[in-house]
């Protein structure tokens, strides 16, 4: 079983291998302003950031504020994100998350405790949402982290919480956001759920291939 010394430098080097290959340390979400990044968020949820991308334009234009949107049309707002899966639900979402902030002032929070307080927003959205908007410390886990996390050998845990946990463990904070967007990156680009390109992987060397068949 591999020392949790030496499990925490191998991760620091993984971290630090995978900042060459994936310098892109930002979402890849368009987003102008908190309350779009809120909703570009909450949609991306089982979907592309691509195809947000791709719906976000007509809605942001639709729904300039906070107030806009917690006045919207159920029916009006499902048919606008329609091509994002789970429509109804993130509608709802959406409806309710802004109702609240109007409630309580019409900004939306920055912090991640009290994101995950809004419907709709659970703590891996929050932690995104914050990690981008305020100088706290966060390594939200999507299914691209996730796999990587457990390929690595960095975490057995299936919830993206108890996931996080463990690589906060293994990283100094410095590194939390950077780990966040180079493994997110690394997942859709070498790292993939079906596929790996594990020949040509910068962390080749680092990576105990936990899951996958022999090369």
């Amino acid at each position: 079983m591999e020392r949790p010394p030496t499990k925490a430098a191998r991760a620091r080097q993984v971290i630090e291998r995978l900042g060459e290959a994936h310098p892109e340390e930002v979402t890849a979400l368009a987003y102008g302003s908190p309350l779009q990044l809120m909703v570009a968020v909450v949609l991306s949820a089982q979907c592309t950031d691509v195809r947000v991308n791709q719906v976000t334009p007509a809605l942001f234009a639709r729904y300039p504020t906070v107030e806009d949107l917690a006045r919207a049309s159920q029916s009006e707002l499902e048919g606008l994100i329609r091509s994002c899966g789970l429509y109804r639900n993130k509608a709802h979402a959406l409806i309710a998350a802004c109702q609240a902030i109007s409630r309580s002032g019409g900004e939306v929070p920055t912090g991640r405790a009290a994101l995950a307080l809004l419907p709709g927003i659970g703590n891996k959205s929050a932690g995104v949402i914050s990690m981008h908007l305020s100088e706290e410390r966060a390594l939200p886990v999507d299914t691209h982290v996730a796999r990587l996390a457990f390929r690595l050998g960095f975490s057995t845990a299936e919830r993206p919480d108890e996931i996080e946990k463990d690589l906060r463990a293994l990283l100094p904070p410095a590194l939390w956001k950077a780990a966040h967007h180079r493994l997110i990156w690394h997942g859709r680009r070498f790292c993939t759920a079906r596929s790996p390109r594990c020949l040509e992987c910068p962390v080749r060397s680092l990576c105990p291939r936990r899951g996958l068949a022999p090369l």
